[in-house]
C-alpha cells in the first residue's frame, strides 16, 4: 500500500495554531493514500491532496457532522472560528479532528466483522433523512455507476455490467448519503469494540445497497469475495439497504472492483511505483472481477 508523503510544514503549523489553537510536536499517523494525518496531542490534522477543492471537503464534512450528532462512533471535524471545517494552505485543504485512541480492527475476526456491519447499519439510519444537496465534485465511486461506460477503466469494459447498473438504479430509487469507503482502515477498535468511523472523503449520495456491497467485500475475504456474515448482521441491525440477491451483490461488488482498477491506473499515471505485493493484490482483484460475473 502506497501512502501519502505530505510533510507537516511550518506554514501549516502556523495556520493550524492560529485557526484551532492546536500546537505541539506532530506525529505522522499510519495510513492515508491521498491525505496525510498528523497527531498533535489530542487532535489530528489532516492534510488533503493539492488542488482538492475546499467546498468538496466541506460537503463531505457536513455528512460526518450530521452522523456524529446521533452516532457516537462517527468522528467529525472541528469547526474554525467562522464555522467552516477547512482552511487551505499552499493549495491543500487542512482540517482538524479529535484524536481517538485505537487501532485498525481485524476484518478476519468474526466478532469485529459483525460489529462493523452493525455499525454500518446504524450509520445508514443516521444518514437516511439527511439531504446535503448536490456534491460539488462527483465522487470517484460514481464514475460508471449509472450505466455510462467509465472512460478510466477501459481495460475492464463490460457493457452487460453497464446495462445492469442502469437497471439497478431504476429498481432501487432510495438515496441517502453514504460513507463510500467503509473498510477496516477507516475505523478504529479498542478493547475489542469498534469505537470510531473515520475518513469521509469518499462520501456521496446513492443507493445504500452500494455501501453495503462494498463493505461486505472489504470485511470479507479480500480475494475470495464478500462476507455473507456481514450482510446478515447488517440486516439484523436494521440497515436501510434492501436484501441483496446473489446477482445484485456480485454486480455491485464488480462495480467497486472496476473503480479499484481505475484508481490503480490513476496512481500509475501519477508516478506511483507499486511493489510486488501491490501488483499481486491488483491482479487478484481483477481476476475476482471476472470470476464474479453472473
Amino acid at each position: 500500500m502506497i501512502y501519502a508523503n505530505t510533510p507537516f510544514s511550518s506554514e501549516i503549523r502556523e495556520v493550524v495554531a492560529a485557526t484551532w489553537g492546536v500546537e505541539g510536536s506532530a506525529e505522522r499517523l499510519h495510513g492515508g493514500e491521498e491525505s496525510a494525518a498528523y497527531r498533535l496531542d489530542g487532535h489530528v490534522i489532516r492534510i488533503g491532496p493539492e488542488g482538492r477543492p475546499a467546498g468538496e471537503q466541506e460537503w463531505c464534512h457536513a455528512i460526518a457532522r450530521h452522523a456524529a450528532a446521533t452516532l457516537p462512533e462517527a468522528v467529525a471535524p472541528l469547526p474554525t472560528p467562522d464555522g467552516a471545517t477547512v482552511v487551505v494552505v499552499a493549495g491543500r485543504p487542512i482540517s482538524c479532528w479529535p484524536y481517538v485512541e485505537g487501532s485498525w480492527p481485524d476484518a478476519d475476526v468474526p466478532a469485529q466483522r459483525v460489529a462493523a456491519a452493525r455499525l454500518l447499519a446504524r450509520l445508514h439510519r443516521a444518514l437516511s433523512g439527511f439531504d446535503p444537496g448536490p456534491r460539488p465534485v462527483p465522487a470517484f465511486q460514481e464514475s460508471g455507476l449509472y450505466g455510462e461506460p467509465p472512460e478510466d477503466a477501459a481495460g475492464l469494459d463490460d457493457p452487460s455490467l453497464d446495462r445492469w447498473l442502469s437497471g439497478f438504479h431504476a429498481r432501487h430509487p432510495r438515496r441517502h448519503p453514504l460513507h463510500g469507503d467503509f473498510y477496516a482502515g477507516n475505523t478504529l477498535a479498542r478493547d475489542g469494540a469498534i469505537v470510531a468511523v473515520l475518513d469521509w472523503d469518499e462520501c456521496f449520495v446513492g443507493a445504500p445497497e452500494l455501501d453495503l456491497a462494498g463493505a461486505a467485500l472489504e470485511w470479507g475475504d479480500d480475494l475470495a469475495g464478500p462476507s455473507t456474515e456481514f450482510l446478515a448482521a447488517y440486516h439484523e441491525a436494521g440497515g436501510t439497504a434492501a436484501p441483496l440477491d446473489e446477482e445484485t451483490l456480485a454486480q455491485l461488488v464488480r462495480h467497486k472492483l472496476r473503480r479499484e482498477y481505475a484508481y490503480f491506473h490513476k496512481a500509475v499515471r501519477a508516478g506511483v511505483r507499486h511493489d510486488a505485493e501491490d501488483l499481486e493484490y491488483h491482479h487478484a482483484r481483477v481476476e475476482l472481477f471476472h470470476r464474479l460475473k453472473p
